[in-house]
């Protein structure tokens, strides 16, 4: 190997990482162990009608610290599989579910 094709092997060695998936949404349940349900909605404009349409998915997430509690908006971003159904894992909560005083004082 010449040594301008040993230059050239080097650089291409030093490609950044991918830049993995993201996404936002709103935690529906936070009753598993490790696991957050997240579902995030999407607003579009129907093609022939014009009228925005509301379609929304639902997400599970791995939340190992258990931080995420429901209610809580959170970014998730993508990662290998880590069950059936968990490819997204929790980056971070975005803002805190806001409880209301009966609420968070157990009244009906």
């Amino acid at each position: 190997m010449a040594s301008g094709d040993r230059s050239r092997a080097e650089n291409m060695t030093t490609i950044t990482p991918n830049k993995r998936q993201t996404i936002r949404g709103v935690v529906a349940s936070a009753k598993g162990a490790t696991t957050i349900t997240v579902v995030v909605e999407q607003m579009y404009k129907h093609p022939k009608y014009g009228k925005y349409v509301r379609r929304s998915k639902k997400y599970m997430a791995h939340d190992p610290e258990n931080v995420a509690q429901s209610g809580d908006t959170v970014e998730l971003e993508a990662t290998r599989p880590i069950s059936k159904r968990k490819r997204w894992r929790l980056v971070r909560v975005l803002e805190r579910a806001r409880l209301s005083p009966e609420i968070h004082r157990g009244e009906p």
